[in-house]
Parts: C-alpha cells; sequence; structure tokens
C-alpha cells in the first residue's frame, strides 16, 4: 500500500535548514550542469508553506562548515520549530587536510553534538542523515564500504542524544546494489564526453549525483521522515509515493 500525504496550505509555514557537503548542496546552472544535490531535489516534495534553506556547500566537512562560519549563520537564523537536516562525513574523512579531517571518534562526534545542541538550544528540530553511499564496486561485483566509522558515529550520536535519525547510506547503498554495477551508474555523474560543455571529456563520478540520483536520495529521506510521524509529515505533496 503507497502513502500519500498532502501539504495543505492552511498549514503553518515552516523552514527546514539543511547544512552538509556537495552531495546534499544546490548546484549552480541546472540547464547546463547535470550534477544535483539531494537536498536541491526537496522542494518538489513539500507544500509551498515550506522554505527550505539549503546552507550545504561543495566540499565541506562538520570541521570547516564550523570554522567558516557557516553553521553561525545557520544558527542566527534559526526559530523555534524551524528543522534542521545534519549531513556531513564526505570531507571530514580527508586525512590530508588538516582544515577539513576530523577523527570520527572525537572531532567529528563532537562536532555532531555542537550542530545538535545547539539547534534544540534555539527550539529548532535536529534531524541527523549518515552519508550517501559511494558508488564503488570492485572488480567481482562487490560495493566496498568507503566511509569506514563515520556513519556509526551518527548512529551512535542519534542513539545517546535521542535524535531522529534517517540512515541515508543504509537506503542508498541498497538501491546502489538493487541497479548493479552498471545500471547505477544511473544514478551519478556518468556522462559520455560531448553531451554537455561543462564536461566536454564526459565524467566518471561515483561520488556525485544527476537529477535522477538526487531526486531518488529524496525520495529515500521523505519515506523515512514518514516513518519517523513526525509532523513534518504532513506537508508533504502528491510527488511523494512511497510504500
Amino acid at each position: 500500500m503507497w502513502l500519500l500525504l498532502l501539504g495543505m496550505s492552511s498549514e503553518k509555514p515552516l523552514t527546514i535548514y539543511l547544512i552538509g557537503d556537495s552531495t546534499m548542496s544546490d548546484k549552480p546552472d541546472p540547464r547546463h550542469n547535470p550534477e544535483r544535490g539531494w537536498g536541491q531535489m526537496l522542494p518538489v516534495f513539500f507544500a509551498e508553506s515550506v522554505t527550505i534553506k539549503n546552507h550545504a556547500r561543495n566540499g565541506r566537512s562538520s570541521k570547516s562548515f564550523i570554522e567558516e562560519g557557516l553553521w553561525k549563520a545557520v544558527l542566527d537564523s534559526l526559530q523555534p520549530g524551524d528543522y534542521v537536516f545534519i549531513q556531513f562525513g564526505h570531507n571530514d574523512q580527508k586525512d590530508y587536510d588538516s582544515t577539513r579531517f576530523t577523527n570520527p571518534y572525537t572531532g567529528y562526534r563532537r562536532n555532531l553534538e555542537k550542530f545538535v545542541r545547539e539547534t534544540r538550544e534555539k527550539e529548532a528540530i535536529p534531524i541527523l542523515f549518515t552519508p550517501i553511499v559511494r558508488r564503488n564496486f570492485n572488480e567481482k561485483g562487490v560495493l566496498v564500504d568507503t566511509h569506514g566509522a563515520y556513519p556509526l558515529v551518527v548512529r551512535m550520536v542519534a542513539n545517546d542524544m535521542q535524535v531522529p535519525f534517517i540512515d541515508l547510506q543504509w537506503l542508498s547503498e541498497a538501491m546502489v546494489l538493487a541497479a548493479g554495477p552498471e545500471k547505477s551508474k544511473g544514478y551519478y555523474l556518468w556522462i559520455e564526453a560531448g553531451r554537455y560543455e561543462k564536461f566536454p571529456e564526459g565524467k566518471q563520478d561515483n561520488t556525485h549525483l544527476n537529477e535522477k540520483g538526487a531526486t531518488e536520495v529524496a525520495r529515500l529521506a521523505i519515506r523515512e521522515l514518514i516513518h519517523l510521524n513526525m509532523p513534518l509529515g504532513n506537508y508533504l505533496t502528491e510527488e511523494y509515493h512511497g510504500e
């Protein structure tokens, strides 16, 4: 049985803030740029009474997002009842860059806890997300994990601080495995040469999503929001069809 929830114009307006990295962020020039972040696709699933402010930025880790003042800009804007979707990890693991790297069990965890704690101090509602899976198949067709302990730490923080939690790593991995090594390219930036002026020589990118992939990941997130039975589910439009 599929579930359909309608966002009604009579609902009280609310705002969702997104903080994270390039897999979540808005991409410029959508007519000529095939890359999308899954957060970029969320507005189609929500009623007009919902404002989505996507503060996710390419290349940011939980550390650099704080140190560059990006978190402060969100925090200063938060109002009671707002939501904050939190997803980091892809860049926290870059141990060749001291401005971004965090140890998963210490710095990364502290930063996630900071986002949650300070969101709650503003009487807003945090939701934690694990990072989406990379399409990293080996020569035997096995999808090999690339995120190490980071998703585990998100789960630990969600459990210890009783935070609503959506396991996008698990969900996106299932999506990629179901498609298999070849068809799963259709979710990512696998582009043949000459198709886009932006990528004249083509591109083979197993981390970043195209419009189809970003839409499907956003749909996975929406489905889990419904399973969490949060008031946010009352603001969905007829564009969402889930199980």
